[in-house]
């Protein structure tokens, strides 16, 4: 069993079909950054909002405006 392209150039063109599969490549890695990145960002968000929230619950000043 051999490598069906004869080289590096063939393997990345793959008979004119090659701008479809490294673009269907790019955008899945694109989509499964995307659903690994934005719930942690939204996390972290959620999580200084609720301690915002739970300062002035509590009547504390926030930190920014603490002495």
């Amino acid at each position: 069993m051999g490598f069906q392209f004869e080289s590096l150039n063939d393997f990345l063109v793959m008979d004119g079909h090659g701008v479809y599969v490294w673009a269907s490549y790019v955008v899945t890695a694109i989509a499964l950054t995307l659903l690994v990145l934005i719930p942690s960002v939204k996390r972290r968000q959620l999580l200084i909002r609720l301690q915002r929230q739970q300062r002035i619950d509590e009547g504390q000043q926030p930190r920014d405006e603490a002495h």
